[in-house]
């Protein structure tokens, strides 16, 4: 019994010793300030396209007041997420900032988020191909979605580079239509009326178009991957400098041009409102319902007056075409953020584990599913810009105002007085709004009531599948150790049986030292050699060769490559993993523990991870296994050898298996 007890003793130490080489990893912060203002322009920056015109259509041309009052929430609202982003530097939106208050108002503020990203990328679509001029543009919005979040189901695109690219044009194109208008100020001025009717009535105009703020929540999100300040470490980040100026530059081009545009917006002559069924619309000379796509009108009336009628039609769709690629931008940003928050709450156990399931690019098949389906057909139900705009407005305002309250009646965080001040009174107004879009937009009381309960419906789902796992578990757990106990109340012959041996040491993850293929003698310390691999073939095969004649060290690392990299990833062990786990089975009898050394890591960068390690360890080699993808998935993926090419120091060789 001594020497039975020996043996367990000894396999848990190698197991213990084996979990230890098990690695997690933290998410690259590798967004500067520039990816960071291209992710907030892509949807602050969009507002324009449908604000300007849905002002004018409930205040007529007393509406620059309305715009330039928005433009002052947007900049409170700005100034108080640049303090949020100091204070939540892995991720201030109001799911991650809230939780620590309470988990209720942290489901709720997701959920209106949540809301708030399906009517996202409802309204982006829509507004793409309202400014693209197509007919029945609500299908080819849903169609869109349907494109968009198939492209989506290759895995995480590192958006932040493209948004870049469509983000430049767009802010040119919004600076050159300025110029346009600035001879035209004085026209404006002059056509502008002062409010009518009561307070309440212009409170409700100004209601109907606070539109357009998620894009905040979305870069609070982030901060998580954002670039570390000057002396700020891992430990104790610190991403002020990037936030605070990818905030700023939006906020000042959004309320600057915002305002510019919509005062400009009177100099145009004949503008009528006009009532329908779905609501006020704006009518032109020589066009009909301009209120969605009225800067493609501002550039055609006036580009032409200036230049003549053929640059004036020039001047319009190159307007509508940008503008037209910023918004399905903003639709791919809305489809992943959706998908992405999903899977982070399913992985809290506050939705059904089905949505955090991945299929093997690493993408939440139900997510995705969900962040497609739900806003297609949204868009193809309600095909209107007024409609999609009440419904939109009492998501975000509700997820603002919830991370806004919950943040500055926190007296444990670092909030100066102003800053507290100044967020109160900016909860205030977002509260306000968010009564009054219940009260008065009746279906967007019932369009958020209904996302919550579903919300919470899933949430009882969750916690009962959770409820019954941890009973299995136990029961299972249970039932071991009454066998355990009658089997050690048997009388012993002095040997182990099979059942025993196969008990104490897991062959899944146990090298005892008495493997069948012991580790040759090293001819000659050359430094270890580091494999990548998802899964068992070739590659890992070669490596093991590799490291057994040239007496190498082997690491062995299994990346499991995931969107979104929830707190719980950072402590999973790779024998929770059952990919992992098959893979070091394999190597078992190869010299698992003592010259194969197992690392795991959950990464949403496997490239940055994989030269990451290899710096780590000093290795001499990197083998990866040439993809087996075809030419279409390469595209939308990207190269993992050339990133990893790209990353890994000079002095490491990079070979990769065909």
């Amino acid at each position: 019994m001594a020497a039975e007890g020996d043996a367990a003793a000894a396999t848990d130490h190698a197991l213990q010793s084996l979990m230890e080489f098990s690695t997690t990893t933290t998410r690259p912060r590798n967004v500067d300030w520039k990816r960071a203002a291209a992710i907030l322009y892509g949807d602050w920056g969009t507002s324009k396209a449908y604000v300007i015109g849905l002002a004018f259509a409930v205040a007529g041309y007393s509406s620059p007041w309305l715009i330039a009052a928005m433009c002052l929430l947007t900049a409170l609202v700005g100034f108080n997420y640049m303090a949020i982003c100091r204070l939540y530097p892995n991720g201030g939106g109001v799911y991650a900032s809230v939780r620590h208050r309470s988990e209720i108002i942290s489901i709720v503020g997701a959920f209106l988020l949540i809301a708030d990203y399906i009517v996202t990328a409802a309204v982006s679509a829509l507004s793409a191909f309202l400014y693209l001029g197509v007919p029945h543009p609500e299908w080819f919005a849903g169609a869109s979605i349907v494109i968009i979040g198939a492209l989506n189901y290759f895995g995480p695109k590192h958006t932040g580079g493209a948004a870049v690219l469509i983000a430049v044009p767009t802010a040119i194109v919004v600076v050159l239509l300025g110029a346009l208008v600035i001879p035209h100020l004085g026209e404006a001025v002059a056509h502008i009326e002062p409010l009518h009717g009561s307070f309440l009535h212009n409170w409700n105009a100004f209601v109907a178009i606070v539109l357009a703020l998620s894009g905040v929540e979305a870069i609070a999100n982030s901060t998580g991957v954002m670039k570390l300040d000057p002396g700020s470490t891992l430990e104790r980040p610190v991403v002020t400098k990037t936030a605070n100026k990818a905030i700023l530059v939006v906020m000042l081009e959004v309320c600057l041009f915002t305002a510019l545009l919509g005062l400009a917006m009177d100099a145009l002559p004949g503008l009528v409102i006009h009532h329908s069924t779905d609501g006020p619309d704006v009518n032109a000379p020589g066009a009909e319902n301009v209120r969605d796509y009225m800067l493609r009108y501002m550039a055609q009336i006036f580009a032409g007056n200036l230049f003549g009628p053929v640059f004036g039609h020039i001047a319009a769709w190159t307007v509508s075409i940008v503008f037209g690629v910023l918004l399905l931008s903003a639709v791919n940003t809305a489809i992943v953020a959706l998908s992405g928050i999903s899977f982070l709450m399913a992985r809290d156990q506050e939705m059904p584990p089905i949505f955090a399931k991945l299929n093997s690019f690493g993408v939440p098949n139900a997510g995705l599913l969900f962040a497609v389906l739900v806003p297609a057909g949204l868009v193809i139900a309600v095909s209107d810009m007024s409609g999609l705009a009440d419904l939109y407005a009492v998501g975000v305002v509700g997820a603002i105002a919830t991370n806004l309250g919950a943040t500055c009646t926190d007296w444990k965080l670092a909030l100066k007085k102003h800053e507290r001040a100044i967020m109160f009174i900016t909860f205030g107004i977002m509260a306000a709004i968010e009564i009054s879009l219940f009260i008065d937009k009746p279906n967007a009381r019932i369009f958020a009531v209904t996302i919550l309960a579903i919300g919470l419906i899933l949430r009882g789902l969750a916690r009962e599948s959770a409820q019954r796992k941890t009973v299995a578990a136990h029961d299972a757990a249970l039932e071991a150790a009454i066998l355990a106990v009658e089997k050690a109340s048997k009388p012993s012959d002095g040997k182990l049986d099979e059942a025993a041996t196969s008990s104490a040491a897991p062959k899944a993850i146990v090298s005892t030292g008495t493997a069948a293929a012991p580790a040759p003698v090293p001819k000659a310390y050359n430094g270890p050699i580091l494999v990548a691999v998802r899964g068992q073939g070739r590659t890992l095969d070669f490596a093991v060769r590799e490291a057994r004649e040239n007496g190498q060290p082997l690491y062995v690392l299994f990346v499991r490559e995931q969107p979104i990299i929830a707190p719980g990833d950072r402590r999973r062990k790779w024998t929770e993993d059952q990919g992992a786990k098959e893979t070091f089975e394999s190597l078992r009898d190869k010299g698992l523990g003592e010259t194969i050394i197992p690392c795991y890591a959950v990464s949403d960068a496997p490239a940055i991870t994989i030269a990451d390690l290899a710096s780590t360890i000093g290795a001499e080699r990197v083998l990866l296994g040439a993809p087996q993808r075809n030419t279409l998935i390469h595209m939308l993926r990207g190269n993992i050898i050339r990133e990893v090419a790209s990353l890994l120091p000079d002095d490491i060789t990079l070979l990769v298996c065909v």
